[in-house]
């Protein structure tokens, strides 16, 4: 079985709560799961998957704890690891719906990384996100409305579980 990690920034707590959400659905320890402001990009190295959370904020952009542990993540050659992307954001910012997410997906394209688990987004209501190319029936990663559909969340990420752990077999 695969090592699992999970990286999660978050600046109002939704996004943590969320990561500890996923980490039980994926059976992932407590000490598995790490806030990007108090762990190094050099903490990826143990894990087979990485499953990385952000929150979007201002016109798009990652969440703020993000930006050096992204920074370093980019150094760093991640071939051999799947990355699974997940964020939270609010729908009704319908030209910026966790954009965060797609902002990590692209920082990450030249590290080697593989990336797993796009998420459908049939019955989200948003106009534009990094996330989701604008030809694309998929977003990058799973994206979790708690502002307005909180009651999605749990189906969604149970759904997005199995993704990631059917990548195992």
């Amino acid at each position: 079985m695969k090592k699992i990690g999970i990286f999660y920034g978050s600046t109002t707590g939704t996004t943590a709560e969320v990561a500890r959400r996923i980490a039980k659905v994926l059976g992932v320890a407590d000490a598995d799961i790490h806030d990007v402001t108090e762990s190094a990009p050099s903490q990826v190295a143990p894990y087979d998957v990485l499953v990385l959370g952000t929150s979007t904020w201002g016109d798009g952009e990652l969440q703020d704890g993000w930006m050096d542990f992204a920074d370093g993540l980019e150094e760093l050659t991640l071939k051999g690891k799947d990355v699974a992307l997940f964020g939270c954001g609010d729908e009704s910012m319908t030209d910026t719906f966790c954009s965060g997410v797609g902002e990590l997906y692209a920082r990450l394209q030249a590290t080697g990384a593989r990336f797993i688990a796009p998420f459908n987004t049939i019955g989200y209501t948003f106009e534009h996100s990094k996330a989701k190319p604008d030809d694309a029936l998929e977003a990058v990663g799973l994206l979790l409305d708690e502002v307005n559909h909180p009651e999605l969340t749990a189906p969604r990420i149970a759904s997005w579980c199995t993704l990631i752990l059917n990548q195992e077999k």
